[in-house]
């Protein structure tokens, strides 16, 4: 019984789950404070925020198929976007693209490092 409860605790990655509700959550969060203002939401902004959590989301599970390259790309995407935004919702965007980068660079699966084999 011990080991089936340590194999579902290891199926899941936090490092990629915080990210992605981070991520979604910044999406609700900016649509909400630009309804709030009056103004009108960027849609690349809200396509960017809301695909780099699916993405993120994704890659929760260790054992999805293309996982680290999901997890690098909603990295890239939130930080891209978190310096974009830095002035409102961009600092939470940047620690969940760091959070997914770190996610799937420790993954098991990714492709080894060609300097490391000479």
């Amino acid at each position: 019984m011990e080991s089936m409860a340590a194999g579902r605790r290891t199926a899941w990655d936090p490092l990629a789950a915080t990210a992605g509700a981070i991520a979604l959550l910044m999406t609700v969060l900016y649509l909400w404070l630009i309804g709030r203002q009056g103004g009108q939401a960027v849609a690349w902004f809200v396509g960017g925020t809301a695909a780099a959590g699916l993405l993120a989301a994704y890659g929760v599970r260790r054992a999805a198929a293309h996982r680290v390259g999901a997890l690098a790309v909603a990295g890239t995407i939130m930080i891209v976007l978190g310096v974009l935004g830095i002035l409102s919702i961009g600092l939470p965007l940047l620690v969940a693209g760091a959070l997914a980068l770190t996610a799937a660079l420790r993954s098991p699966g990714r492709a080894p490092d060609p300097a490391s084999s000479s």
